[in-house]
Order: C-alpha cells, then sequence, then structure tokens
C-alpha cells in the first residue's frame, strides 16, 4: 500500500507538467508494485530546469568478509543523476540515493572536495547517510570538467566559479528534496548536511544563506577564505621551492616535528608520552633551535631550511612581516600530511590549487612570478565577492529558527588553517552576544594531532561520514560527531564532548588510544592520575581552569 501511495505521488507531480496525452500514456505504462518500476518512473519527473539523466535501482548486498576483511553490505536504493541548467553557463549535477525500504524520513546534504567536478567525493557521506536509512545526496558544484585537485578547465568561466563557491550546494538541496518528495509521496521531517574541506565551506554558506535548507549542519576543516586559503598554499609551495637548499626533507620534518613536540610539552601544551601536541595554538616554538652549527647534518637545519620553516609557521605576511594570514600550528610538520604531499608532488609542476590564480591572471600565469604584495589585491577584487561569503553573512537567521551548527578541524592541519576556524567561531559569537549564546547553536571541535578532515598522530576517528568509523558503533552520540548532531538537533542534548579514537597502525582492530575533544574554548585536560590512552582520565574544561595534570 505504501509503494502505491508513494508511486501515485510521482505520478501528480509529473503529470502536473505534462500534456493530458502525455499524462495517460505516462499512467498507462506505470507499474507501481515494484521498486524498480518506482524508480524509473523518476525518469519523467519534471522539475524547474532539470532533466533526470538517469533513475536506477541499486539491488541490496549482504555484508561479507572475505581475505581482504569485512566488506560491508547496503540497502538497496534508487540512484537518481540529474543535471540542473538555470542559465547557459551553468550546469550543476546532482546525485542522490533513496532508500527503497526504511527510510528514515530524513534528507541528508553532502560536500563536495577541492574544485569538486565530480560526484565521488560525497560517496564516503552517502555510503553513511545510506547506512542510516536516509535520503541522502552529493554534488558536482557545476565545476565538470574540472577536477578536485585541477581548476584549470574554469578559466574564463565566471558563473562556473559562483556556483562553486556559493550557489551549487543550494541547488542540490532543492531538487534532492523535491527527488526525494516525488519518490516517497511526502517530505523529510528532518535535513541535515555534512562535508569537510571545500564540502565544509558548503555547510558554512548554507547556515549563512539558506538557513531553511538545514535542520543540523556538520562541517569538517572549512575553507572559510577561500583566495587567501590558496594564496597560503602558494605561500608553502614557493617557500619550499625558492631555492635548491629551501626543501625540507622528510628527515629534516621528522626533526622539526620532535622538536616542536618536546618544545610544547615543557611549556605546558602536551602530555609526555604523546606524538602530538594538545594546545599547539598556545605553543611557541622557533626553529632556529634546529640550526646547524657545524656541517649540515640530519640533525639540524641549515640556514635556508630554517628559513623555509619558519615561512610555514608564519604562513603569508606582507614586506613588513605582518601576518596576512595565518601559518602551521607546531606538531604539523609531519612528511605524510595532507598537504605537504601537495607540495612535494606539484600538479603539471604548478603549485596545487593554482588554477584559482589562472581565473585572474590566465592561462600562462607563472607562481614565480607572483609577489603577494603586489599581485593578491588583484585577485581579492576580482574573486572577494564570488568565492568568499563564508567571510560575511550572519548565523542569526538559522538560529533563530533553531538551527544546530558542528565544526570540527584538525590541529595538525596544514592545508586549512585551523586558526581561521576559530577566527569565524569568534566573529560570529561576538554578533549574536558572545560564546555562551553561540554555543547554543553552534559549537566547534578542535581535534589535537589530526590532519586535514582525518589522519594524523592523534586520535582522529570519530566522524563516519569520512569513512574512519568511530568505536562503538557510529549510532553512538558520543564517539560519532554526527550521531551527536542528530541528538542535539532532534532531542537538544547539546554535545559536551566527542571520543575520538586512535587506532593502531598495526592492527586497525586495536585501539592505540581515546581521548576526548571539547567544544571550544574549553580544552581536554588530563585529571593526572590513570592511564592517558583512556578517554575516562580526561575532562573539558574552560580556559581559565585549563592545567595538564603531572604528566606535563
Amino acid at each position: 500500500m505504501k509503494q502505491r501511495v508513494a508511486f501515485a505521488a510521482i505520478v501528480a507531480l509529473t503529470m502536473g507538467a505534462m500534456a493530458p496525452t502525455e499524462a495517460a500514456a505516462f499512467v498507462q505504462a506505470a507499474v507501481p508494485e515494484a521498486p524498480a518500476a518506482r524508480c524509473s518512473a523518476l525518469g519523467a519527473l519534471r522539475l524547474p530546469d532539470t532533466s533526470i539523466v538517469s533513475a536506477t535501482l541499486v539491488p541490496a548486498k549482504v555484508a561479507e568478509t572475505n581475505v581482504g576483511g569485512a566488506a560491508p553490505g547496503y540497502r538497496s536504493f534508487c540512484r537518481v543523476v540529474a543535471r540542473v541548467q538555470s542559465v547557459p553557463d551553468s550546469d550543476i549535477g546532482v546525485e542522490i540515493w533513496l532508500p527503497v525500504e526504511g527510510w528514515a524520513g530524513v534528507f541528508h546534504g553532502n560536500g563536495s572536495g577541492g574544485f569538486a567536478g565530480t560526484f565521488t567525493t560525497g560517496y564516503s557521506g552517502m555510503v553513511d547517510g545510506l547506512r542510516r536509512g536516509f535520503a541522502t545526496a552529493t554534488t558536482d558544484a557545476g565545476t565538470a570538467p574540472a577536477s578536485p585537485l585541477e581548476g584549470d578547465a574554469l578559466i574564463g568561466q565566471p558563473r562556473k566559479w559562483r556556483d562553486w563557491g556559493r550557489l551549487s550546494t543550494h541547488v542540490m538541496t532543492t531538487t534532492g528534496k523535491a527527488i526525494t518528495r516525488a519518490f516517497y509521496g511526502r517530505d523529510a521531517n528532518r535535513s541535515y548536511y555534512t562535508g569537510c574541506s571545500t564540502g565544509g565551506q558548503q555547510g558554512l554558506i548554507e547556515s549563512l544563506y539558506y538557513p531553511a535548507d538545514y535542520d543540523g549542519i556538520l562541517v569538517g576543516a572549512p575553507v572559510i577564505n577561500r583566495t587567501w586559503g590558496h594564496a597560503a598554499v602558494l605561500w608553502d609551495y614557493a617557500a619550499a621551492h625558492s631555492t635548491p637548499g629551501s626543501r625540507l626533507s622528510d628527515a629534516k620534518l621528522k626533526l622539526l616535528n620532535k622538536a616542536a613536540i618536546a618544545t610544547c610539552w615543557r611549556q605546558g601544551h602536551g602530555l609526555a608520552g604523546d606524538r602530538f601536541i594538545s594546545d599547539p595554538m598556545s605553543c611557541k616554538f622557533d626553529p632556529a633551535v634546529l640550526q646547524c652549527t657545524g656541517a649540515a647534518s640530519d640533525s639540524c637545519l641549515t640556514e635556508g631550511e630554517v628559513a623555509t620553516a619558519r615561512s610555514f609557521y608564519s604562513g603569508p605576511t606582507n614586506r613588513d612581516g605582518k601576518a596576512s594570514y595565518f601559518g602551521w600550528l607546531p606538531g604539523s610538520e609531519m612528511p605524510d600530511t595532507f598537504g605537504w604531499s601537495f607540495l612535494q608532488t606539484p600538479i603539471k609542476d604548478q603549485p596545487p590549487f593554482g588554477g584559482l590564480f589562472k581565473w585572474v591572471f590566465g592561462a600562462d600565469w607563472d607562481w614565480k612570478a607572483f609577489d603577494f604584495d603586489r599581485d593578491m589585491p588583484v585577485v581579492q577584487a576580482r574573486l572577494d565577492p564570488i568565492v568568499n561569503d563564508a567571510t560575511r553573512g550572519s548565523l542569526g537567521a538559522f538560529a533563530a529558527r533553531g538551527g544546530k551548527l558542528i565544526i570540527y578541524h584538525g590541529l595538525a592541519d596544514t592545508l586549512v588553517a585551523p586558526a581561521q576556524s576559530v577566527a569565524f567561531y569568534e566573529r560570529h559569537a561576538a554578533q549574536l552576544g558572545g560564546t555562551e549564546k553561540l554555543a547554543d547553536h553552534a559549537r566547534l571541535f578542535l581535534a589535537p594531532g589530526m590532519m586535514h578532515c582525518g589522519g594524523g598522530a592523534g586520535p582522529d576517528a570519530f566522524n563516519a561520514t569520512l569513512g574512519i568509523p568511530p568505536r562503538p558503533p557510529v549510532d553512538d552520540q558520543r564517539h560519532d560527531i554526527f550521531s551527536a548532531l542528530v541528538a542535539w538537533t532532534d532531542r537538544g542534548d547539546a554535545p559536551d564532548h566527542i571520543v575520538a579514537t586512535k587506532f593502531s597502525s598495526a592492527d586497525a582492530s586495536e585501539i592505540e588510544m581515546q581521548r576526548p575533544i571539547c567544544p571550544y574554548p574549553q580544552k581536554a585536560v588530563y585529571r593526572g592520575t590513570g592511564s592517558t590512552r583512556s578517554a575516562a582520565n580526561f575532562v573539558c574544561t574552560s580556559p581559565s581552569s585549563n592545567r595538564n595534570g603531572p604528566d606535563r
């Protein structure tokens, strides 16, 4: 009976846009009982400026264990791909997975990565959404044929820049909700969004400019200032490639990391035995402590290498040495970091994400001739009004309608500066009457030792939407940050901490340690007794009472 009702809704929605003869033919061809027919019927759905490219039933697959380990299964779902073309220069792709049975009444939007151009960067979040019984969608951000790491295809395409910077996620949401309504015959009861990096920026845009789209929004490592974020990557790339002696080898990075951790531990910003820094934003570290006093070796840094490290930590500065943006935090200097891997493996002998500068200066732009004092004002004048909307706006309307926002950021992130998330949170706290008032609607969690969206020496498993399943199961709001958002939105259970897990690199089933990550400005402080591998021996405290125990 439910299938008949849902199918009737599809027929009604579709027939409203059809001529009488078309409607009759549509009804005549309908076979409402079969899930495949319900799904394929969406191919005839008519929405403004939208074409349904495909609507295909994907059969369920049971979980299994093979020689490669556990392979999770999934429920049967209807996979729909649509394209929205509201103006000639715009072409936004949307993909949505609709559970055939057991829909939880929830619509779930997912973000993209880098320059987007593909659906695949949203798939890990969609897999988690499908597991929860959500109708789950993602978008290519309207930037195809660009790819996540290369944006050269967008040169001379200002409308695609705007779709990527602001509009595409809202289009995905309205289109996805309309397809969901057509398939199930009713609107979703709740709507959630999840995304990291570019996906994090997309989520903030939703909260700032489309506050009615989602009830709860979870964003990680958001690229808030897009132009200066790309400039910071260029700054690091230039520092590492300015002279043959500028590049830091893997051995030198490890040396730098070890010295930073030791220095911050002595200052009281870490715990003995940890391979990461608990509070790197409070630590002062000068790489000159490692400068060679004799012959160069892997146990010291040359003068040029010290200069490179200082550039990483400072971030972009002007000719007077004043900071223009943010730099690396101490403890993020490992060679396997996401940002460092990009600096080591440039794309087409160009700095990573340098395509954004080609939008302004043309396809023959040469990074070696870029002058930050001279050229960044040009970049800002051209692109700031188009791609930097997350630096403006207000959370007021989102908060007024009861929306909940969670931001998380790894403190060892070298690709997207964690300090910009703190600056964003503090700016909106000032707008809405202080941190305590903002905490009723938005919370920021900083994860020590975590790299960009995941990975790193610190505990990083707390978000199943990124394919890093926490322990216990992902519906435990104490261990899974998305489940915490759902509990906060649905029941008002505001998260006072999230338990993050670090699994052994030798055995993925073995827990190496667990730590709480706390809502800013609180920090996790060791109680002074018990193992530092157990989250139970830490407490979240306010800055005025922060003090690590005797194991400092």
